[in-house]
């Protein structure tokens, strides 16, 4: 036998999972196919149901026997009277700004926590900013619409710092109601979200930082040639799996704040998809099979842009 067929035998005999291995694995590898079962259960099977949006379905005769309609419920989305468009244009935009803010703002709390000397003050601060993540909608959205109210304390402070003359109605104007969800969602979830860059931080090599305090540097300095270069793979990644999520702009805060005036401005693709999914199922899987491959040429895109740029990338 040549030296290459022994080597390739033993490549063979290293491959091959022993039983003894297999009972020593056990509870894993039931843990692992319990997760696998879920998400077939829960996430492939579903798709099934995608039929719909080809059909003109009828519950009583099910998914596979209703009348077929080709792409007639993609095209009703886009015609000339339809709101899809600018439905889309609210869940972009919104999905937008909730991405540049929570994502500056999260590096942003991560570098400033980092710099606190203080263990006991640093640890009180970041607890109290993870709080907010595990409040529902309802109780945020109940404080955001105290807070902007027309005796609320934004109007109240921003009249006493006479930056304004008199108290504005946020909800009664359209134009405030996108900056309205970018704030309330970055009160929400900086402290979370701030996890894992600190987390990032925390694994930079302290020698770095030692060498630059002997060589003269600042604090200001050290973020800046450190701490955001140290940075700067997971904020790549981040931004990759979370530009999937641009099209997922909400649905809670729009749905519980933005009514009556604000619906123009306020309904995204989820609200769509609830308030024409009941009625017309077809219609509304159509919708939602539109923000699944939306959200997948995202993440895409910007995953072959930054694998051609030689950045990190996710496959």
């Amino acid at each position: 036998m040549s030296s290459n067929e022994k080597d390739a035998s033993e490549i063979k005999l290293k491959s091959k999972i022993s039983k003894t291995e297999l009972k020593r694995q056990k509870v894993l590898l039931i843990i692992a196919a319990l997760y696998v079962i879920y998400g077939i259960v829960f996430y492939y099977l579903p798709l099934a149901g995608w039929i719909m949006a080809f059909e003109n379905f009828s519950i009583g005769k099910g998914i596979f026997k209703s009348e077929k309609a080709g792409l007639r419920w993609f095209k009703y989305l886009f015609k000339k009277n339809s709101s899809f468009p600018r439905v889309i244009r609210n869940t972009l935009a919104m999905g937008s700004l909730n991405l540049v803010s929570q994502t500056i703002t999260a590096i942003g709390f991560a570098i400033l926590l980092n710099e606190v000397r203080n263990t006991f003050g640093k640890k009180l601060v970041q607890t109290i900013s993870y709080l907010p993540h595990f409040l529902s909608w309802i109780v945020v959205t109940s404080i955001v619409r105290e807070a902007f109210a027309t005796n609320g304390m934004v109007n109240e402070l921003l009249v006493n710092l006479h930056i304004l003359k008199s108290p504005i109605s946020y909800f009664m104007h359209t134009q405030y109601f996108w900056p309205i969800v970018a704030i309330s969602n970055v009160w929400k979830e900086t402290g979370w979200n701030a996890i894992i860059y600190l987390a990032t931080i925390t694994s930079i090599d302290p020698a770095l930082y030692e060498a630059a305090a002997i060589d003269g540097a600042g604090r200001w300095q050290k973020i800046k040639n450190i701490t955001l270069p140290g940075l700067r793979s997971t904020i790549i990644i981040l931004l990759i799996m979370n530009i999937g999520n641009v099209i997922n702009a909400g649905f809670e805060i729009q749905y519980l704040l933005g009514t009556g005036v604000l619906s123009p401005v306020s309904t995204t693709i989820d609200i769509y998809v609830l308030n024409h999914g009941m009625k017309n199922f077809s219609l509304g899987t159509a919708a939602g099979i539109f923000k699944t491959f939306v959200s997948m040429i995202f993440v895409f895109t910007f995953n072959f842009i930054a694998r051609k740029t030689g950045e990190d990338h996710l496959f």
